[in-house]
């Protein structure tokens, strides 16, 4: 009995003092910094840079990206139509460089939707009732008399009559027109012609 207590005591101090040991030996764990850090420097690496490159190659992590764009978009629309997304554009389109710069990498999209919004039915009434609309009429002409807004027409009129293209357009229009006076008057001539030979 005594010899069964004394193993039993024994084989406990060596469990304890193994596992003291298996303490020592485990390393400290790295803090956020320490972490983020070592993160960091591995994506620099050539090894990194081809890890990332093979997880974007993947098709799950493909479909898992394009399935998250919806969740991006809704996150982005509910931004920025909050009052602090709001007050963000605001703020920002105050910034002259900011709109500028804006404005310019917008300048394709906005002109392909002004495309499609002209062949557009229901957006060609909206143009006409509101270039119907008196108070619209009033500014116009208010415009029109403006001698910094005729000094513009008068720029662009002088352009776009100075492009190469609207120059090849008039020649193409003044061609056609000429053809078709000239095809008019042979007709009667024609017509003449053939009543000479029946008589």
């Amino acid at each position: 009995m005594m010899n069964r207590t004394f193993l039993l005591l024994a084989f406990s101090c060596v469990l304890a003092l193994a596992g003291c040991a298996q303490q020592e030996k485990t390393p400290a764990q790295p803090d956020y910094d320490q972490t983020k850090k070592m993160v960091v420097d591995i994506l620099k690496t050539d090894e990194g840079k081809k890890a990332i490159q093979e997880v974007m190659s993947d098709e799950k992590v493909k479909q898992q990206l394009v399935m998250d764009q919806e969740v991006v978009k809704k996150t982005i629309e509910e931004t920025l139509t909050s009052d602090k997304g709001k007050a963000f554009w605001k703020k920002a389109f105050e910034d002259p460089k900011f709109a500028q710069n804006f404005a310019k990498s917008m300048k394709e999209e906005h002109e392909k939707l002004l495309k499609a919004l002209m062949k557009d039915p229901e957006y060609q009434a909206m143009i006409v009732d509101i270039m119907q609309n008196p108070e619209m009429k009033k500014l116009i002409q208010t415009e029109m008399k403006n001698k910094d807004f005729r000094a513009h027409l008068q720029k662009v009129i002088t352009e776009t009559f100075s492009s190469p293209l609207f120059k090849a357009k008039i020649e193409d229009i003044l061609m056609k027109a000429a053809e078709e006076m000239q095809g008019g008057k042979k007709k009667p001539d024609q017509e003449g012609s053939s009543e000479d030979q029946t008589a």
